[in-house]
């Protein structure tokens, strides 16, 4: 989808996300309402950048991301999706096929915290049974303005069956350690998966290739 020329210029290099040399490839989506810091939280991970900048999410935008973990090599494919409820007929297209979700929410805004539960079932709805998900308490760097406590979001992960970081895309707080921890359930949960039936791990990575977006996204080709 559209997404403003600036946005489009820091898209991954021609080499990294067109490189076909991995064991496994991650359809990850970040979710959760209009402003939590989405975008900033993708592009702190991906290019280890910071603006306050961003203008909202028009649609859905992407960043691909190599990494090891467990000895295997794993492109991530991170989608960034819009928050606004106008948006949501068209993220919640790109919820299948996803392996994980980080439900985010702001700590220093109650409706945005009080919106997870809503988040939390289309995960439900619309993704594969077996998804993985961290909730997320971005911004945890404005404590003086905190609104959510850290309490209530662990007794909500809970509920949930969801792990919970605070973290801060601004000051890179957790950042790497939510992505890291998702990929490491993920592939906790492929282990499990092939010592009771090995065809289904390779169904999914099948299933996550054929999601893959076939046209070019601002120079990025997965």
């Amino acid at each position: 989808m559209a997404s403003s020329d600036a946005r489009l210029q820091q898209q991954p290099s021609q080499k990294d996300a067109a490189d076909q040399n991995f064991d496994y490839m991650f359809k990850l989506l970040i979710i959760g309402n209009s402003s939590v810091g989405k975008t900033s939280f993708l592009f702190r991970y991906a290019d280890d950048s910071f603006t306050s900048a961003f203008v909202s999410t028009v649609g859905i935008d992407f960043k691909v991301k190599t990494v090891f973990r467990n000895d295997k090599r794993i492109k991530l494919q991170i989608w960034d999706t819009a928050g606004q409820e106008r948006y949501r007929t068209i993220t919640t297209a790109y919820y299948r096929g996803a392996m994980g979700f980080l439900l985010m929410y702001d700590i220093t805004n109650q409706d945005s915290f009080n919106a997870v539960q809503d988040w939390a079932t289309q995960i439900k709805t619309y993704s594969w049974d077996n998804a993985q998900v961290i909730l997320v308490g971005n911004k945890c760097d404005l404590e003086d303005d905190r609104i959510v406590p850290t309490e209530d979001s662990q007794r909500l992960a809970e509920e949930l069956g969801f792990q919970f970081f605070e973290a801060s895309a601004k000051d890179n707080i957790n950042v790497k350690q939510v992505f890291e921890r998702l990929v490491d359930v993920i592939c906790e949960k492929m282990n499990e998966s092939m010592e009771g039936d090995i065809n289904l791990v390779t169904n999914h990575r099948n299933q996550a290739l054929k999601d893959s977006p076939s046209e070019s996204h601002g120079g990025c080709a997965c």
